[in-house]
C-alpha cells in the first residue's frame, strides 16, 4: 500500500460507516431519551422559564447531533470541514440558567454517544443520570418546604424600598434566592426561590407588601407551574 492510498483510507474510513438499521434504531433511541429528558426536566426542573416550552428542543437536539457525529466520524475530511464550519457560524442561545444549559448538554451528549455507535454506554449513562435526578428532587422535596418562584415588578424604586422588601420576605420564608434582577430607568424586575413554611405565608407576603408598595406586581409560581399573581 502507497502513501496515497494510506491518505485515501485516513481520509474515509469504510469500517466507521454506521449501517442503515442501525442509525434508524439509534435514532429512534434518541428521540426517545430526549423525550424522557424533557419529562424529568418538567417535573423536576427548577428553571423559572417555561420548562414545557423549552423541553420541546431537546428532541431536535439530540437527533441532529447524532446526524452530524454519524456523518462526520466516517471521513477526516468532513470532520474537518465541520471544524471550519462552526468557526464561521455563531449560536447564540436565550438561555438564563445554567440548569437549562445542563439539561441541553444531556442532550447533545445523547446525541454524541448514539452517533458514534456507542447505544448500550449511553443507555446505561442517560438512564443513571436520569435516577440521581429523580432522586435529589424528591429528597429536597422531602427534606423542604412549599417552594416557590416570585417576580417583583416596581416602578420608581428606591435603595430603602429594597432593603424594605428584602425584610419584608425574611419575615416568612425559611430561605431566599435571587435568581434575576433587572433594572430599566423607571422599572425593577427581580426573581426570586423562596422556601416557605407555608401557603399561609405566600398571603402573608402578598398582603405586606401590597400595603407598602400600592404599585407592586407579584407573580408567584410554584413548581407544578400554578402562576399566582
Amino acid at each position: 500500500m502507497n502513501k496515497e492510498e494510506t491518505f485515501r483510507d485516513l481520509l474515509i474510513n469504510s469500517n466507521s460507516v454506521i449501517s442503515p438499521l442501525n442509525f434508524s434504531i439509534n435514532l429512534l433511541i434518541a428521540f426517545l431519551l430526549s423525550l424522557a429528558i424533557g419529562y424529568i426536566f418538567v417535573k423536576c426542573g427548577r428553571s423559572l422559564s417555561n420548562r414545557k416550552s423549552f423541553s420541546l428542543n431537546f428532541t431536535l437536539i439530540s437527533m441532529t447531533t447524532m446526524l452530524v457525529i454519524a456523518v462526520v466520524k466516517s471521513s477526516l475530511a468532513l470532520s474537518l470541514g465541520l471544524v471550519g464550519a462552526l468557526s464561521i457560524v455563531r449560536f447564540r442561545t436565550a438561555l438564563k440558567e445554567p440548569e437549562e444549559l445542563a439539561y441541553i448538554f444531556l442532550c447533545i451528549a445523547v446525541g454524541l454517544g448514539l452517533g458514534a455507535n456507542q447505544t448500550i454506554t449511553t443507555l446505561l449513562g442517560v438512564g443513571i443520570i436520569l435516577v440521581l435526578i429523580i432522586l435529589r428532587y424528591k429528597l429536597s422535596k422531602k427534606y423542604s418546604s412549599k417552594m416557590m418562584n416570585l417576580t417583583i415588578s416596581i416602578n420608581n424604586l428606591s435603595e430603602n424600598d429594597t432593603s424594605l422588601i428584602m425584610k419584608t420576605l425574611n419575615e416568612y420564608c425559611e430561605t431566599i434566592d435571587l435568581k434575576r434582577f433587572s433594572q430599566s430607568k423607571d422599572n425593577i424586575e427581580t426573581s426570586f426561590y423562596l422556601d416557605l413554611r407555608n401557603f399561609e405565608d405566600l398571603d402573608n407576603i402578598r398582603k405586606s407588601l401590597y400595603k407598602k408598595f400600592p404599585n407592586i406586581y407579584l407573580t408567584f409560581i410554584d413548581n407544578s407551574g400554578l402562576i399566582i399573581n
